[in-house]
């Protein structure tokens, strides 16, 4: 191949380091006026009155919108949460009004003028704590929420959703197990910290047309909700989307687009931009959710699998939204990447006091495979066995099933055996898990699997349109958004190489307009080059017909006959006889000015088949087209006595199918290592009694800083997954699920003790082995 594979520079990448690139917040217009949100306080408190006559009093102040205003309510699968709190807030930082004013800074001052009373009520604190028989209802109504999908609330309870899995007899499974292992875990929600905070501009127009400019994973999502939750037909909704400063999942969801469209119609249908300030884009807008487990592992002497029995508790905190989805999805394959043949799996979506959950890097995949992987660690150790064998022993295989009870090929599922191989080589196993180093530290290596479904909605798919310019060069515009993984420029690989043309004649548009892109699902569960990419195949497919279509009237041949590549249609068995594409692309010109052929407009399209609703009381279902499996682990130095410790490398092996471009593919594996590391080593909220987040800042929100980084170590196996372009599969979010198992497994190896919950701070491991030394 000539472009697929290759470490092509991104296209975008000399307008975002020159600082030309464009976001939604550079984005200014006449008459634009600008939104500020007054947020909750409390974390849950009933709202007696909010009296905004001072602040409607300050000079620029156009409006100020409260929930009473517009009592709607809104959800991804449960319609449970409004845009701003009605009757009660439900978490720390809940919007409660936003002030819209001339420009940004007179709405945050009108704000301080805003006089909110509340009458205080019990806090939830944890998943554990919210299903005690006693606990307070932070949805008293959840039995009357309407549902989108498939969701299972319980009513009279705080479980938003409730996910089963039941494969096999559990009974046989615990009757062949020879040994046993338990373990507990837990972590707090967290932030995504994106670069980029989330912004959004609505303004709805005279003609009751809406256009809506924000920061957002699914632009084609929002258009739908609009319809859906406040009643405007799709075909009024024009969303556009500039360049995205990250999203790690928390911009697949909507929140502000919501706020700005309700502020825009009180202020006569001027456009109004709501930009988010760092501190209300991590405790007003949705987060990373957390979790409380309990992972349950039998086994026979010789280390084969028998039963699993897990409880996942996600905290959701105020709201489902996309919480509902994560829950699911952590389910579906809580087994990790391992055959089990009895499981028993309940997953609950648990209201909490905290700020709502939505998606994050691994959709519930970095949550549950923390736990079974530190499992695994602790029943290698029970067995006295090599952590890495016992995994190898126990690796999926084509043949096999998902713990939702789905066949696997080859195709869909890889090989994690091939991957911890070539794990086992990259980090130098052999040379010793524990090294010690000098009188207080020690070496000391750990090691997790990683799989993960790329999942989607059963009636969701993509869409490619190409056109050509005169000179032979290519349009491609594509609907899923660029935001950092370079997938502009590997449609635009694929794009060149299935026409064979130059990727110098490739030009992808950047942005997204949903009334002019062709639709694709959301830009979320690494899909994108899967889903993209086939549209993008079909849609070369449909030009190189059309243009040999055009050549074969000129060249006087069938058009099957001819063949397309370098810029030329030429005849297969006497090259010879050509023409350019630029002669042909809008039909051909004969020296006498007549012509013939049709301009040349690729239309590409494909769509996800063979999945299946899974069966609420068992599970069984085909949840996922295919999995991407990897290896991956930590080499950690740590100092006994201070508890303190540096990760000195990092080996990642994943199972790409086909590495569309080398070089990004690499990027997208790095960058989810560190944002791994990140979460595994010092992120989390930190709460106080009364459940406000004491850390909102990125001040005080310590993230992986510069110089903090180890060494990297990244190599691909590649077993085509037939059905992606090229045999490829999704890599997006992989690096960050293996990171905190595989350094927890290090530590609690380095440190003598079990490391079960997150973040790994030198003070919660001095804590856990006792705090004495």
């Amino acid at each position: 191949m000539s472009v697929i594979g290759k470490g092509i520079p991104r296209l975008e990448s000399r307008d975002k380091v020159s600082g030309f690139a464009k976001y939604t917040n550079d984005t200014q217009s006449p008459g634009m006026l600008h939104g500020w949100l007054v947020t909750s306080p409390y974390s849950h408190a009933a709202i007696i009155s909010i009296d905004i006559t001072d602040a409607l009093a300050v000079s620029g102040v156009h409006a100020i919108i409260r929930g009473e205003d517009f009592p709607v309510l809104t959800g991804s699968l449960l319609v449970d949460r409004p845009p701003l709190a009605t009757k009660k807030v439900r978490y720390f930082g809940e919007p409660i009004a936003v002030v819209v004013a001339e420009t940004e800074q007179i709405a945050k001052h009108a704000a301080t003028f805003i006089r909110a009373r509340y009458e205080q009520l019990p806090v939830v604190h944890s998943p554990s704590s919210a299903l005690q028989r006693n606990a307070p209802l932070i949805h008293e109504d959840l039995g009357s929420y309407e549902r989108l999908g498939d969701v299972y609330p319980v009513p009279q309870t705080n479980i938003g959703n409730f996910v089963k899995i039941r494969k096999g007899e559990m009974a046989a499974g615990w009757a062949a197990s020879e040994t046993t292992v338990e373990g507990t875990y837990a972590f707090n929600t967290s932030d995504h910290c994106a670069m980029e905070p989330r912004c959004a501009i609505v303004e709805v127009k005279p003609s009751g047309l809406i256009e809506i400019q924000t920061s957002t994973q699914d632009p084609f999502m929002i258009k739908r909700v609009f319809e859906r939750f406040f009643h405007v037909e799709q075909s009024k909704v024009i969303v556009h989307v500039p360049f995205v400063g990250g999203g790690f999942g928390g911009k697949g969801s909507i929140q502000l687009e919501y706020m700005a469209y309700l502020a825009s119609k009180a202020c006569g249908g001027r456009p109004v931009k709501i930009n988010n300030s760092r501190e209300t884009d991590m405790i007003s807008s949705p987060c990373h959710i957390g979790l409380e487990a309990k992972v349950k592992l039998g086994a026979t002497r010789e280390g084969n699998l028998t039963a699993a029995e897990i409880t996942f508790l996600f905290d959701t905190g105020g709201y489902t939204d996309e919480g509902a989805m994560v829950t699911e999805a952590g389910a579906i394959d809580c087994t990790g990447p391992y055959l089990i043949d009895n499981v028993w799996c309940d997953a609950l979506c648990v209201y909490t006091n905290h700020p709502y959950a939505t998606a994050f890097r691994g959709f519930g995949h970095t949550e549950s495979l923390y736990c079974v992987e530190r499992t695994m660690d602790m029943l290698a150790k029970k067995l006295g066995m090599d952590p890495l064998d016992l995994r190898l022993r126990n690796a999926i295989q084509p043949g096999d099933t998902t713990p939702t009870q789905t066949p696997l090929t080859r195709s869909s599922v890889g090989d994690v055996s091939l991957c911890i191989g070539k794990l086992k080589d990259l980090i130098q196993w052999e040379q010793g898990q524990w090294v010690k180093v000098g009188q207080h530290k020690v070496r000391t290596k750990g090691m997790a699997c990683v799989w993960k479904a790329s999942g989607s909605n059963i009636d969701m798919g993509s869409g490619a349109t190409i056109t050509f310019n005169h000179d032979g060069s290519a349009n491609l515009s594509i609907g899923s958004v660029e935001i950092g993984q370079g997938n502009r420029t590997a449609m635009a690989q694929i794009l060149a190489e299935q026409l064979d043309m130059d990727i110098g004649h490739i030009h992808v548009m950047m942005d997204v307009d949903t009334q002019i892109t062709p639709e694709h699902w959301k830009t979320v569960s690494s899909s994108s080059t899967m889903m993209v990419g086939r549209a993008v195949q079909d849609a070369a497919e449909d030009v190189m017909a059309q243009l040999k279509a055009n050549a074969s009237i000129v060249l006087q041949v069938l058009p099957q006959d001819l063949a397309v590549g370098r810029g030329m249609i030429y005849v297969k068995d006497d090259p010879i006889i050509s023409l350019k594409i630029s002669e042909v692309v809008s039909g051909y010109q004969y020296p006498n000015g007549s012509a013939s052929g049709k301009p040349v407009i690729g239309r590409g399209r494909y769509r996800v088949h063979d999945i299946t609703r899974l069966d609420p009381e068992t599970g069984k279902g085909i949840p996922s087209q295919q999995w991407t499996v990897g290896a991956q682990a930590v080499e950690v130095e740590f100092d006994t006595r201070e508890c303190t410790y540096r990760v000195l490398r990092v080996a990642s092996v994943f199972d790409a199918g086909k590495v569309i471009n080398e070089a990004m593919a690499r990027g997208q594996v790095v960058g989810g290592v560190n944002m791994g590391l990140s979460f595994a080593t010092r992120e989390g909220f930190l709460f106080n009694g009364a459940g406000q987040v004491l850390n909102p800042q990125l001040r005080s929100y310590k993230l992986t800083r510069f110089g903090d980084n180890p060494d990297y170590l990244v190599a691909f196996v590649e077993t085509p997954f037939m059905e992606g372009p090229f045999g490829a599969r999704g890599i997006g979010e992989h690096g960050t699920i293996g990171m905190a198992p595989a350094l927890a497994n290090a530590l609690s190896l380095a440190a003598g003790i079990e490391l079960n919950e997150l973040p790994l701070t030198p003070e919660m491991i001095w804590q856990t082995m006792g705090g004495s030394q």
